[in-house]
């Protein structure tokens, strides 16, 4: 009898930890659908801008920044009536080498003989806040601006929705923008993930996405 007990024992423990084993990886499995999910329709509303310095001193990061405004004038002007990043995508496409031409005249006209390379494409990038808009660590499309060896601080920004000139001191994003965010995602809960601070449950949800996703980056640099 005691064998018999035994062994109904060991079987039940046995099926339990199947059980558990097939409900954990159920639960893995349906986080990271919905971690890819919400991922890729954040990543496919906004389009990004990337300068990275030629190097970390003082005058090399003074001038990224230089860099920085002189393109997103120039881009400013051209994309003013777009309402939609396939369109800021292409017309930066188009004026490309005129963007690389606006690069190294700022450089030039600072003093510097720095070459510059633009590249537009699809980019990782960590997690930035801009205002009380946060947007999770992901790969974005971009325009990604390389300043002589490249070696120096890097700089993020959206340029659509245009967020890169965002008082960050204030801490608030222009609702306009917002609202071109908001137009391009999915449902409310997409929005509420990148910029709601207060609600426990959608930081958790943000939490999640960024444990996933850093689990991504660990494997693509091994």
């Amino acid at each position: 009898m005691k064998k018999i007990l035994n062994f109904i024992n060991f079987s039940f423990i046995k099926r339990f930890f199947v059980v558990l084993i097939l409900f954990s990886a159920f639960i893995f499995i349906s986080a990271l659908s919905y971690v890819n999910a919400v991922s890729e329709d954040i990543s496919d509303s906004v389009f990004r801008l990337h300068v990275i310095a030629n190097s970390d001193s003082d005058e090399d990061q003074a001038l990224k920044y230089k860099v920085r405004d002189a393109i997103l004038d120039y881009m400013d002007d051209i994309t003013a009536n777009c309402t939609s990043k396939e369109e800021v995508i292409s017309l930066a496409n188009e004026h490309k080498e005129e963007m690389c031409n606006v690069a190294k005249e700022t450089i030039s006209a600072n003093g510097y003989d720095y070459d510059v390379s633009i590249e537009i494409g699809n980019f990782e990038f960590p997690t930035k806040q801009y205002g009380d808009i946060s947007l999770p660590a992901g790969y974005y499309d971009a325009v990604r601006v390389k300043i002589g060896e490249a070696s120096g601080q890097n700089w993020w920004c959206v340029m659509f929705p245009p967020l890169c000139f965002v008082d960050v001191t204030s801490g608030v994003v222009p609702n306009e923008s917002k609202e071109i965010i908001k137009e391009n995602l999915n449902n409310d809960e997409e929005y509420s993930i990148i910029s709601d601070k207060e609600d426990a449950g959608i930081q958790f949800k943000f939490s999640l996405i960024e444990f996933f996703k850093n689990i991504n980056f660990a494997k693509a640099s091994n």
